[in-house]
């Protein structure tokens, strides 16, 4: 039997990424820059409907420039969810920030809007990060709500949810900046990569300047302010245009996925899929279950892995982290019980449907 992945990278049967990279090699327009990375900008604009974009090296990168043009420096608060990835967070702690964690809720394992209310009286941030994790999508009114009232940036971390829809709208469109992701196990790869939206052209082309190095317009080599290497290469842009053109066919087989999930796990004792709320139109990223029974996400996880079938833990919070438990955390302990209950399920958009039959018959046994 062959390995099952949790998320791997799937292109196009139609070989449309070959395409746009053997463009770029009969052009010799391998690095940096080049037609490739100006039209997925154009491309990915237009998906999401974003103004602008630019596009980097990593989703970390977007997150990195758009706390910059955020103005977050040192000695400066930023909210965070504390369930998330730690590449969120890491950027804040580039800037000498200081990160102020916001628990979950409940009902969208993403930021509680409670809890950013209970966090805004007690301290005055220069952004909110929002992620939406697993392709689920944060409550962004009532989120947007609250910061618009505090004049407070929204920066959206939508890494895990490229398509995925808040009342017919792309998430990562609602704040200042947004920012997506291209990482291999990603809903569509380049194999790294990112990207940086935003409604000001003017920070985007200031963006655009810092990721490749803040190079003045001199005929010799100046730099007047700090700059990064973080634009993302010619090539890799290429696969990045090939993978477009199948988004909306990666969405609608982790939809189905996901419902094949639904239909057999649901039943199972103490069992819950993620929630999908009726705002909330996700790109199934990664299937999520909870178990808060007798059969434990450990059990499952080592159950799976003796078929060499591939699963994860929930995220664990970043309050819990070693690197980051020494900054607050605003909110109920929400996180940590998603967190305990929690697992991934293989979401691999390869797998057929005789792997998902063998994924579920590994899992009902434990109940049995």
């Amino acid at each position: 039997m062959e390995k099952i992945y949790l998320a791997s990278p799937h292109m196009s049967d139609e070989g449309y990424e070959m395409d746009y990279i053997k463009e770029a090699f009969r052009t010799n327009w391998i690095a940096p820059l080049g037609e490739n990375v100006t039209e997925f900008e154009n491309e990915f604009a237009c998906y999401v409907k974003a103004q602008n974009a630019a596009a980097l090296s990593s989703g970390t990168a977007a997150i990195h420039l758009a706390l910059i043009a955020a103005g977050v420096g040192e000695g400066d608060i930023v909210f965070c969810p504390t369930l998330t990835f730690s590449a969120t967070v890491n950027p804040v702690l580039y800037q000498k920030a200081i990160p102020v964690f916001i628990e979950s809720d409940i009902d969208s394992w993403n930021m509680s809007p409670e809890a950013l209310e209970a966090a805004f009286l007690k301290y005055k941030p220069k952004a909110v990060l929002v992620v939406h994790i697993y392709g689920l999508s944060a409550d962004m009114d009532r989120i947007t709500e609250i910061c618009s009232r505090y004049e407070v940036p929204i920066i959206e971390d939508a890494a895990e949810s490229l398509g995925t829809l808040y009342k017919g709208k792309q998430t990562g469109t609602f704040g200042e900046y947004g920012v997506y992701s291209f990482n291999g196990n990603k809903i569509i790869t380049t194999s790294g990569g990112g990207m940086l939206v935003s409604e000001s052209k003017e920070k985007i082309d200031k963006v655009r300047f810092w990721a490749t190095q803040s190079r003045d317009a001199a005929r010799h080599y100046q730099h007047s302010e700090i700059g990064y290497n973080y634009r993302l290469s010619n090539v890799l842009a290429g696969i990045g245009r090939g993978q477009l053109k199948v988004l909306d066919k990666r969405i609608a087989r982790k939809k189905e996925i996901f419902e094949y999930y639904r239909q057999e796990l649901s039943s199972l004792e103490k069992v819950e899929l993620m929630p999908v709320n009726e705002w909330n139109e996700p790109n199934y990223w990664l299937c999520c279950m909870l178990t808060r029974g007798s059969v434990r996400p450990l059990d499952i996880m080592e159950a799976l892995e003796k078929e060499d079938i591939e699963s994860r833990p929930i995220w664990k919070p970043m309050h819990m982290q070693p690197i980051f438990e020494k900054y607050e955390v605003v909110g109920a302990p929400v996180s940590e019980e998603l967190f305990e209950n929690g697992v991934c399920l293989p979401s691999d958009t390869k797998m057929t449907n005789e792997d998902l039959a063998r994924i579920v018959k590994t899992i009902k046994k434990l109940w049995e």
